[in-house]
C-alpha cells in the first residue's frame, strides 16, 4: 500500500479546483472563471485499491493586496514544504513573472513536481512543445504531462505518475471519505461560488459567508450571513427588489441539496463588515488561520 500528501500549486486560475473534482468524480472545491476563487487550502482524498493519494489545493500564488491575499499565499506556500509530491499546473503558454516566482519555490522546497499543462485541448499538439521546452529550461521535472481537467483527459496517467512517486505508508482516511471539510463549510462555500457567479467587478473577492444556523428536521433549516465591504456592495447583492439575492439562493440551495442529499430552507442576510480582509480578528473569526 502506497500513501502521501499532494500539492495542487499554480498561479489563480489554472484550473487547480477543476483537476481536484474531477480527479476525485464529485465536486469539493467550488469553480468559477475567476481568479482567487480557492481561499483555503481544501483536501480531497483519492482511495485506489494499492494507494491513498491526499491532494491539497491550495489557493493560486499571486501578489497579496491585503492580510486575506497574505495568508491564501502562505498556504500554498506552506503546503509546498509539506507535502511528498508537488503537481505544479500551469497553461499552455509561456512562463509568466509569477511563474519564475513559483519555480523558486520549488527549487527551495527539493520535492518531486510534475509539471501539469492544463488546458491542453484549446491548443494544437505541436504548440506544446515550446512550452514544454521552456518549462523544463527553468526546473528539472520529474514528469511532464500534457492534460485537460475540464475534460477529463490525462487524468489516469497522472495517478499513475503519482502512485509511482508516493511513499510505502497506510491508509490515512476510510474509503468512502472525499474530503476533510466539515459540511458547514461546502455549504458557505458553494453560496460563495454562486455570489461569485452573479457579480463582477471587486464584490466576488470582497464577500465572506458564515454559516450561524444549521437545525436539522424534516427539511435542514439553515441561516447565513454574507459578508461585504461596502454598503454599495450590499445593495448589488440584494439587486433591485432583492432580485439577485433570491437568485444566489435559489442556485446554492439546489446544490446544497444534492451535497447533503435532503431537502434544504435556506436563508440569506447580507451584511456590511467594513476592512473584514484586512483585519486578522475578522479574518480568525470567520475562519482563516
Amino acid at each position: 500500500m502506497k500513501s502521501g500528501f499532494v500539492s495542487i500549486t499554480g498561479r489563480p486560475n489554472v484550473g487547480k479546483s477543476t483537476f481536484l473534482n474531477a480527479v476525485l468524480g464529485q465536486k469539493v472545491s467550488i469553480v468559477t472563471s475567476k481568479p482567487q476563487t480557492t481561499r483555503n487550502r481544501i483536501l480531497g482524498i483519492k482511495t485506489l485499491e494499492e494507494a491513498q493519494i491526499i491532494f491539497i489545493d491550495t489557493p493560486g500564488i499571486h501578489k497579496p493586496k491585503h492580510m486575506l491575499g497574505s495568508m491564501m499565499v502562505k498556504e500554498a506556500r506552506q503546503a509546498i514544504r509539506e507535502v511528498d509530491l508537488v503537481l505544479y499546473m500551469v497553461e499552455p503558454a509561456a512562463p509568466s513573472h509569477a511563474d519564475f516566482i513559483i519555480v523558486s519555490m520549488l527549487k527551495k522546497a527539493d520535492k518531486p513536481v510534475i509539471l501539469l499543462i492544463n488546458k491542453a485541448d484549446t491548443v494544437k499538439k505541436p504548440a506544446l512543445l515550446p512550452v514544454i521546452d521552456a518549462y523544463s529550461k527553468l526546473y528539472s521535472f520529474d514528469e511532464v504531462v500534457p492534460i485537460s481537467a475540464r475534460k477529463g483527459d490525462g487524468l489516469d496517467i497522472v495517478l499513475d505518475k503519482i502512485k509511482e512517486r508516493l511513499p510505502e505508508g497506510p491508509k490515512y482516511y476510510p474509503d468512502d471519505l472525499v474530503t476533510d471539510r466539515l459540511e458547514r463549510f461546502m455549504v458557505s462555500e458553494i453560496i460563495r461560488e454562486k455570489i461569485m457567479k452573479e457579480t463582477e467587478e471587486e464584490v466576488p473577492h470582497s464577500v465572506a459567508v458564515e454559516v450561524l444556523e444549521w437545525t436539522e428536521g424534516a427539511i435542514v433549516h439553515i441561516g447565513a450571513n454574507i459578508y461585504v465591504e461596502k454598503e454599495s456592495q450590499k445593495g448589488i447583492i440584494i439587486g433591485k427588489s432583492g432580485g439577485r439575492l433570491k437568485a444566489i439562493g435559489s442556485a446554492a440551495r439546489a446544490d446544497i441539496e444534492r451535497l447533503l442529499g435532503t431537502k434544504i430552507y435556506l436563508e440569506l442576510w447580507v451584511k456590511v463588515r467594513s476592512g473584514w480582509r484586512r483585519s486578522r480578528a475578522a479574518l480568525s473569526e470567520l475562519g482563516f488561520e
